[in-house]
């Protein structure tokens, strides 16, 4: 099939290469524009763009929602079909409906209708889901609200972060596209209905929410701190200044102490106290400096057992 595809995040890049080496033809792809980054302030342009320069394929980069003119280019490049994964921007009904077909699809990092929004694998993660996976839907005006195509599940390992569970959905989405893709040219393609009374929302995430409490339990704040990982990170805000988490193992204790309270000094790292439970600091990063590993950083505050954090 002749497809538009949208997409700006790297998530979306093993779907258009996936595609377009199934035989499916890009025949133009929307993306955001170029962002300036580091000390230099260099433009960059987003991973989707570079694949579709190396494939010589005509990019839109509407600064913004597309609109009548990128409906128009989608109509006059002969799409038949829209495939949209991790675009970042809301699409018109115009748009959404311009290819020939007269729909777009949706690839989501969820089993849907759970976790719809932004931010579906933190969400997950946080929750202490099981098994998670990818859905491919129809894209309506309510956003992941539309009739789904297909899913896949994928479990969710005990060490699992956000970037490393994303980083596999993405490779099992691209080859769940393909089969939709597939099923859609063949005019075989069916579709269900979301069950709305099992809608769970994933709000975006920001850069507030990595603020975090040792009130809270052990098991919490290492779902939390793995959700967040590699953004918006999780840091405690401490007498000796911020302290970002990145890398925790939660233990059970039946010692009795306050939240924060220093329980030991390891070969790898610091032991603290929870709401709930204990918390292994494995790696940290002070404000400031480079990652370290929490032995590291007791060294270096000359923490010992029955201290404060």
């Amino acid at each position: 099939m002749r497809f538009a595809f949208f997409g700006s995040d790297v998530f979306a890049l093993p779907t258009l290469v996936a595609l377009a080496e199934a035989g499916h033809e890009p025949v133009c792809v929307l993306t955001n524009p170029d962002r300036r980054r580091g000390r230099s302030k260099t433009l960059h342009p987003t991973p989707i763009k570079e694949e579709a320069l190396r494939r010589e394929v005509p990019v839109l980069q509407p600064a913004g929602r597309p609109g009548r003119e990128e409906a128009e280019a989608i109509a006059a490049s002969g799409a038949e079909l829209g495939v949209v994964v991790a675009y970042g921007q809301f699409l018109t009904k115009r748009v959404r409906e311009a290819a020939s077909l007269g729909y777009s699809i949706n690839l989501h990092g969820s089993l849907l209708p759970r976790w719809r929004g932004a931010a579906p694998v933190a969400y997950a993660l946080r929750a202490g889901d099981p098994i998670t996976g990818v859905s491919v839907q129809r894209v309506e005006k309510r956003m992941d609200a539309g009739d789904v195509f297909a899913s896949r599940e994928l479990p969710i390992g005990p060490e699992d972060t956000r970037g490393a569970l994303r980083d596999r959905l993405s490779e099992l989405g691209a080859g769940l596209v393909v089969e939709v893709v597939n099923s859609i040219a063949a005019g075989q393609a069916q579709t269900t209905p979301q069950d709305e009374a099992q809608v769970t929302l994933a709000t975006k995430l920001s850069k507030e929410d990595s603020l975090l409490s040792l009130a809270s339990s052990a098991t919490d704040l290492d779902r939390t701190i793995r959700a967040f990982t590699p953004w918006p990170g999780g840091r405690l805000e401490l007498e000796a200044g911020p302290l970002g988490l990145l890398r925790v193992r939660p233990l059970e204790t039946s010692e009795a102490s306050a939240p924060g309270t220093v329980l030991e000094i390891g070969a790898e790292g610091i032991t603290v106290a929870t709401g709930e439970g204990a918390l292994e600091l494995l790696e940290v990063k002070p404000a400031g400096k480079r990652g370290m590993s929490g032995r590291a950083y007791a060294n270096g505050r000359r923490l010992s057992a029955g201290d404060t954090l």
